[in-house]
Formats: C-alpha cells, sequence, structure tokens
C-alpha cells in the first residue's frame, strides 16, 4: 500500500516547530521535514547574502480570506523566489513593477499565513515568532553560513 500522507504546508511546518515544547522537539520536527520550500524560507530570513530585491514593509495586498482555499502553496511557489533575490539574471531582467505584482500575486493565491511567512522572509525577519537563526543552524548545519 502507498503512503498516502500528505505533505505538510510551510505554514504547517513552522506551527508545528512553535508549538512544540522543547528545543530538541524543534529541531527534530525542521529535521523531519526537510525540504526544499521550508529550507528556502529560512535561508532567505537568515542568510544575509540574500537580499530581495523588493521594497521593504508590507506590500499592498488583500490576503486570501480566513478559511477559504488557497489557489497556490509555498510548496510550489517558492521556485518563483528567483524573481526576487537581487543578483539573480531572472530579477534582474523584470521591471521592479512586473516583479513587485508578481510578489503580491503571490501574496494574494497563498494561505494568509503563508502569505506573512513570506512578508517575514523578505523583511529579513523570522518566519514565525520562536523560529531563531540559531535554531535553524542547529537543524540545518549546511544552510546558512556561521
Amino acid at each position: 500500500m502507498a503512503n498516502t500522507a500528505r505533505r505538510l504546508d510551510v505554514y504547517e511546518v513552522f506551527e508545528k516547530v512553535v508549538s512544540a515544547k522543547s528545543r530538541k522537539d524543534k529541531i527534530k520536527i525542521l529535521q523531519d521535514n526537510n525540504i526544499m520550500p521550508v529550507r528556502d524560507v529560512l535561508q532567505g530570513a537568515f542568510d544575509e547574502r540574500i537580499q530581495w530585491n523588493l521594497p521593504p514593509g508590507t506590500p499592498p495586498y488583500t490576503p486570501v480570506s480566513e478559511g477559504a482555499p488557497a489557489s497556490q502553496t509555498l510548496l510550489k511557489q517558492h521556485l518563483n523566489f528567483k524573481y526576487y533575490v537581487k543578483g539573480l539574471q531572472a530579477c534582474e531582467n523584470l521591471l521592479s513593477v512586473k516583479r513587485e505584482r508578481m510578489f503580491i500575486d503571490i501574496l494574494e493565491s497563498v494561505d494568509s499565513r503563508e502569505a506573512e511567512i513570506l512578508v517575514n522572509m523578505i523583511n529579513k525577519k523570522p518566519p514565525m515568532s520562536g523560529i531563531t537563526k540559531k535554531l535553524v543552524q542547529e537543524a540545518y548545519p549546511d544552510l546558512l553560513p556561521e
């Protein structure tokens, strides 16, 4: 019989980390969910080498209504981060108005909790309160520079 366990959305992984009782449990949850979307968000938030080519603050967007299904998730949308990183060709080839519109489109297509995580990421803030750079370095020693 095939494993039909649903992969957790990024916000669900982070919520589990935040609600875990011990540091050891938090690290285990991150390690058990060692997937590119989670790693990309954490790297985007904590790696100072990554600079976002988007205006600081919260963009003007309309979050998905609570309880309404989101049309997208960060499980796929993380692949578009290349359009927002300073120095990457995919980003530099876009007009700023187009880049900003694309980012707002993502914010408006994902669950409101994931949108909040993205806004925190581009502002170089932890994705959720309780997730620290030190915790991420312990869970994924290869992800962030010292």
